[in-house]
């Protein structure tokens, strides 16, 4: 079985400036609303299992939510559905935010 792995505000910008990440907001519109990562992609985590399919197994994968709880419950069921690539971003965009990332409304 596939695991995902942590990965950390400090890690991300190099991994989004190589061009190769798919960056996945799983959280509400509500939520997105308010602000995301710049280039990120809404996927609500209700919403993945009907749309895991849509992601590129080959390209590194970051699942964000608010804190990092639901994004861990994503990373973990894309790498059990065989994404070897899969990542969640610990703290969410609120520890993004407090490290001084930017968001976009």
């Amino acid at each position: 079985m596939n695991e995902f792995r942590n990965i950390t505000v400090a890690e991300l910008p190099a991994l989004i400036a190589s061009g190769a990440v798919q960056l996945i907001d799983v959280r509400t519109d509500a939520e997105i609303a308010r602000g995301r990562i710049k280039g990120a992609t809404s996927l609500p985590l209700h919403l993945l299992p009907l749309r895991l399919h849509e992601l590129d197994t080959n390209r590194p994968t970051v699942f964000y939510c608010q804190m990092g709880g639901r994004s861990a419950q994503a990373a973990a069921f894309a790498a059990a559905q065989g994404h070897a690539k899969a990542f969640n971003l610990q703290g969410g965009i609120t520890a993004w935010y407090h490290a001084g990332g930017e968001l976009e409304v």
